[in-house]
């Protein structure tokens, strides 16, 4: 099986000051074992980009809880009050922003392209620091491209070659997600032979997925 690891193995290869981007919307496609390992790792100062926090006890909100992220680049934290009080406390730096934004950073990053136009953001302090270019004679944003050393991804299925197929909110970031980590990790709650996942289902083929982590006993 493709790449095959357990979650320890796996939260073995996060150092120190890494980033991670992270699959899930309010949790849902988030790699809960993988999260599960890190914090029992106790790895800190890492660098976080997903969409969300999700809330205490779930998610991402078990990093934010172990006090293990340093920077949150998310588009809302409105669940998880333990990422608004460090965040207010200035032990957690939280760069917010629009959440279509986000999500074609990601993309721009997967593709290798040079950053995404935008007008959302402009006269308010989401502008601050920012290029502005003029197309036609209309301002946009000029954001930047998001990567990360480490994608971390949940699935409904993965085969043993590593293609994943998704259910409901998951499809939301995982996908593109998958394409701009350095190194991809996927957690699936079922593993099948290749074959079994129809070819039009697979929303992120293997060739994309580095490692694939092993089911509990």
């Amino acid at each position: 099986m493709k790449g095959a690891l357990k979650p320890e193995v796996a939260a073995e290869m996060i150092p120190e000051g890494a980033s991670l981007m992270i699959g899930g919307f309010m949790a849902v496609g988030t790699p809960e074992r993988m999260i599960d390992a890190i914090v029992a790792r106790g790895v800190g100062g890492l660098t976080v980009i997903a969409n969300d926090t999700a809330m205490p006890g779930k998610g991402i909100g078990k990093l934010i809880s172990a006090g293990l992220v340093r920077r949150a680049i998310v588009s809302h934290i409105g669940l998880n009050p333990e990422t608004q009080a460090r965040m207010i406390s200035g032990d957690l730096q939280c760069e917010l922003m629009p959440q279509g934004t986000l999500i074609e950073r990601i993309r721009a990053g997967g593709m290798g392209l040079g950053g995404v136009l935008t007008p959302t953001g402009l006269a308010t302090e989401v502008e601050e620091g920012k290029q502005i270019v003029t197309v036609e004679g209309n301002r946009f944003l000029l954001e930047t491209p998001l990567k990360a050393d480490f994608a971390l991804i949940g699935a409904w299925q993965a085969d043993y070659v590593g293609n994943l197929r998704y259910l409901l909110t998951a499809q939301n970031f995982n996908p593109i997600i998958a394409l701009a980590g350095r190194t991809v990790i996927a957690e699936a709650e079922s593993i099948v032979p290749v074959g079994v996942i129809p070819p039009d289902a697979v929303r992120t083929p293997g060739v994309l997925v580095d490692h694939l982590l092993i089911r509990a006993a």
